[in-house]
């Protein structure tokens, strides 16, 4: 069994006169959610690996404000992030890495009309950057070479953000086949998580959107599905359930899949 990891706090680090190179913002899927817990977890491993001196924010940590600005509360959405711009600007932090696309959005393109002007980029693309200069490696043989994976394009990743290659790539590194399904890149699918239907019962229709968007996945017949969102890792694991394919298609964040594929 690995040795715990300790992550510090800013408040920890700035009684100690230290500053973090990157804070990470976890998220409240990332704090709360069972499964994506997992995921936080997992990217401490990777930051810590790689010798990263990351930090996070604790129960200093409040919502981006994201859902209460989608759902046209926008009083809601200026309380919280200046709240959350105040104290990060408190401790003068520079660069944030989140694994949560709403997360990323907001803080990368929302909070600087607020005064809050960081350096935002998203887990996946800092785990293209540590690949690519050789900071993290990934073993010859993984244990996804030549598996056949399917990736789905998060929303607010990729058509509100343009990050589409740095995903692909990460998948690609670890000798993967990548099979792109018929909807993919600024075409992709929504789970229906940013259309709140994680929370709700669906409007009467035909199929459930994540049924159908789980159904895209599994005609490329792949091995695992890969996601880059807490929610739309919880939508497509739904969809893979309805399926009764549980057993046989796993559904990953794209950080377990370079954990367990590193040397």
């Amino acid at each position: 069994m690995s040795e715990p990891i300790k992550v510090p706090t800013l408040a920890e680090l700035q009684a100690q006169g230290e500053s973090p190179e990157i804070v990470f913002w976890v998220g409240c899927a990332g704090s709360f959610d069972e499964r994506y817990k997992k995921v936080t977890a997992t990217l401490c491993k990777i930051l810590h690996k790689v010798g990263i001196k990351f930090a996070v924010l604790g129960t200093e940590e409040n919502c981006t404000g994201d859902p209460a600005r989608r759902a046209g509360n926008e009083f809601l959405f200026q309380m919280q992030a200046i709240s959350n711009i105040e104290t990060l600007n408190m401790y003068g932090v520079k660069k944030i890495v989140t694994a949560c696309p709403h997360c990323f959005n907001t803080l990368k393109n929302e909070y600087p009309d607020l005064g809050g002007n960081y350096e935002v980029i998203h887990h996946t693309q800092l785990l293209q950057e540590l690949i690519d200069s050789g900071k993290l490696r990934i073993k010859e043989g993984g244990p996804f070479k030549g598996k056949r994976l399917t990736y789905h394009d998060s929303c607010y990743l990729g058509r509100a953000n343009d990050v589409y290659e740095a995903p692909r790539q990460v998948i690609e590194s670890l000798d993967a086949d990548l099979v792109e399904m018929k909807r993919s890149r600024r075409f992709g699918l929504c789970c229906g998580a940013g259309g709140a239907q994680m929370f709700k019962e669906p409007e009467e229709g035909k199929k459930d959107i994540n049924i159908e968007r789980i159904e895209e996945a599994l005609e490329t017949q792949p091995e695992a599905v890969v996601a880059n969102c807490p929610f739309c890792l919880v939508m497509l694991t739904d969809g893979v359930k309805n399926k009764e394919k549980e057993d046989s298609i796993k559904v990953y964040d794209l950080a377990e899949l370079v954990w367990m594929s590193q040397e």
